[in-house]
């Protein structure tokens, strides 16, 4: 496994026209975790849940196929793969023939497994269902109207308070932006937090997430930090955290984390 300088990140991109897994480019997740203080065993379950929109390869014959790639990574691999890297090595799978869709199926749950050190499942949908793609917007009281008071350029776990009466609630915000750790390039995303526990004081949280406006992480990192900040400042019996970022380069990637009975209403369903 390599490190981020190391990536396809922020340098001039070779566009290769033939399969070669190595453009999947590993990015090892515990010196971020370590950073936020989790250990082994993970405090959570959860998952990355991957959509490649733009998925396209050649049959027997050479003529184009067309599919959306559904793949999931569970939290529980050594590593995630960067995204650059991966738009790099489905656009070299462009001018690839595959006698079967399943033989190009197989060979991104293959590269994509052996990059994250974990058994990735993948799902390919075609053209004529489509429609089984739509996604309702996410369910939870919405955050984004209450008065931002407490602002940070950096979010700080001392932001979070949850005191009170217990209760079980879900709360959204479409505000969520953090940037690219490389490039610098914003990053936007509805975040979802489902928990039971002390009532979570709804305006600390909304600063807290906003505060990650200029913050410099992947996705997944972001999701976890989230996760772990609400759980150690909050104390909560349940929590979920889900990130919906919006796609970008033909991507979109998903994270949830989660421990206890608490329902992620966007949580995506395993392709495994």
């Amino acid at each position: 496994m390599g490190t981020v300088p190391d990536s396809p990140l922020g340098k001039a991109t070779r566009y290769a026209e033939s399969y070669d897994p190595a453009l999947l480019y590993t990015v090892e997740r515990a010196p971020q975790r370590e950073a936020i203080g989790l250990g082994s065993p993970l405090p959570f379950e959860g998952g990355d849940a991957w959509t490649a929109w733009e998925a396209t390869w050649l049959d027997g014959d050479g003529k184009p196929q067309v599919a959306v790639a559904r793949f999931d990574v569970p939290a529980t691999s050594p590593g995630i793969v960067e995204s650059k890297s991966v738009k790099l090595y489905f656009t070299a799978l462009n001018q690839t023939r595959f006698a079967r869709a399943g033989d190009y199926r197989a060979t991104l749950a293959r590269d994509l497994s052996a990059a994250t050190g974990a058994d990735v499942g993948v799902r390919l949908i075609a053209p004529v269902d489509y429609a089984l793609l739509a996604r309702d917007e996410p369910s939870g009281e919405s955050l984004d109207a209450l008065l931002l008071r407490d602002h940070h350029h950096e979010p700080r776990a001392e932001q979070l308070a949850a005191r009170g009466a217990r209760v079980a609630e879900t709360l959204v915000t479409r505000l969520f932006r953090s940037v690219c750790p490389v490039t610098g390039q914003p990053d936007y995303a509805t975040v979802q937090v489902a928990y039971r526990g002390a009532r979570i004081d709804r305006e600390s949280l909304l600063a807290y997430l906003c505060a990650y406006r200029r913050h410099p992480g992947f996705h997944e990192h972001c999701v976890e930090r989230i996760f772990a900040d609400i759980a150690r400042a909050c104390v909560p019996e349940a929590l979920g955290v889900v990130a919906r970022f919006s796609r970008r380069g033909g991507i979109d990637i998903n994270p949830w984390r989660r421990v206890g009975d608490v329902t992620l209403a966007t949580q995506p369903t395993s392709v495994q």
